[in-house]
């Protein structure tokens, strides 16, 4: 076990382009893409980046009337999952050269201090049309009969669109044109999705999956024993942890933690041919309870490879890995070691 450290040019490079293959949305190179969260804001303030976490089907049909309000040939919103949405803009038109805030990070600050700014003179047109964007849909969607329901029912209500994390068609290579393997991606996540297809990872979906503490632990589980039959490589992702940070919720993350341990990893092993499989397991970023949001802080993975000797580290946490045979690990070097023969038999 050792830690894992970000070089912050690779740490930045998901983009909200890679959500859409799982949407289903059709890209070209003329698209510039965001991530498009629905929100809450309430007197000018972002009060909640995911509106009280609103059902799939609710966001679905308040962000097709966004569409058809606010959208046109050039300008499109696609749903995604629960909040997590896509905006498309025309790159003949406009420009993705933005400086642009994720909500997440901004819980209980003012929306004009967080509007859209653009990078030079071309992009001024493009931030000014994504702020007249957030701040004409508050009036579109508080009057919809879904948002009037839930603040009804105490929800909190999705009456406002939130664009964020602009990119266009990344160029990667695959994971079988780097290593030769065939893969697949298990998890909740358009985003995740997004970037296994551009890695060539074929995705697969788990029914109860929901990318909170309630996610279906135990099928992303026999999903990825049944997956090992056909596929060299699987990656699982689990967002219900990250989503127990930002809600600063430590009860909450510690269960989470011990669920994804428990019923997931637990499971894995308790199936897999551990004579023939190598398992890594690492957070993708921090997401400490006191800041509630990503931090660039180094994180503990485990490896572990059939007939390889271990490390002298007991507990896997951000210190007792420190220890670790590996020492700090930029990102990129990790999939190496994974792949890569054993290397202390």
């Amino acid at each position: 076990m050792s830690i894992l450290g970000y070089d912050p040019k690779i740490y930045f490079t998901g983009r909200g382009a890679l959500e859409a293959p799982s949407v289903g949305v059709k890209l070209t190179e003329n698209d510039i893409v965001f991530r498009c969260n629905l929100i809450t804001e309430k007197d000018g303030k972002v009060i909640d980046y995911s509106s009280g976490h609103i059902t799939t089907e609710e966001s679905k049909e308040l962000m097709l009337f966004v569409n058809k309000k606010l959208g046109n040939e050039d300008i499109k919103f696609f749903p995604g999952i629960s909040y997590r949405h896509i905006l498309t803009i025309d790159k003949n038109r406009f420009s993705e050269e933005l400086v642009c805030n994720a909500p997440h990070d901004f819980i209980g600050e003012k929306v004009t201090e967080l509007l859209t700014k653009p990078r030079n003179e071309k992009a001024k047109e493009t931030a000014n049309m994504i702020n007249k964007i957030i701040l004409d849909s508050k009036d579109i969607l508080e009057q919809h009969p879904i948002n009037i329901k839930r603040k009804q029912e105490g929800k909190n209500m999705g009456n406002m669109v939130w664009p964020w994390s602009p990119g266009t068609i990344p160029k990667m290579k695959t994971f079988k044109e780097l290593y030769n393997i065939n893969g697949a991606v298990i998890s909740a996540v358009d985003l995740i999705f997004g970037i296994g297809h551009y890695a060539g990872l074929d995705p697969i979906h788990v029914k109860g999956a929901t990318g909170l503490y309630d996610t279906n632990y135990e099928g992303k589980a026999d999903a990825t024993i049944k997956a090992l039959e056909k596929y060299d490589f699987v990656f699982v992702h689990v967002e219900a942890i990250d989503e127990a940070s930002h809600a600063a919720d430590l009860k909450l993350k510690i269960k989470t933690i011990e669920d994804f341990d428990k019923r997931l990893i637990g499971n894995v092993l308790k199936k897999v041919d551990l004579t023939n499989t190598v398992i890594a397991v690492t957070p993708d970023h921090a997401t400490p309870i006191e800041v509630k949001t990503h931090t660039r802080d180094p994180v503990p993975f485990l490896i572990y490879k059939p007939n390889v000797n271990p490390d002298s580290v007991k507990e896997f946490n951000e210190y007792s890995t420190e220890n670790g045979n590996f020492g700090i690990v930029k990102t990129i070097e990790f999939i190496k070691i994974v792949l890569e023969n054993p290397i202390n038999q």
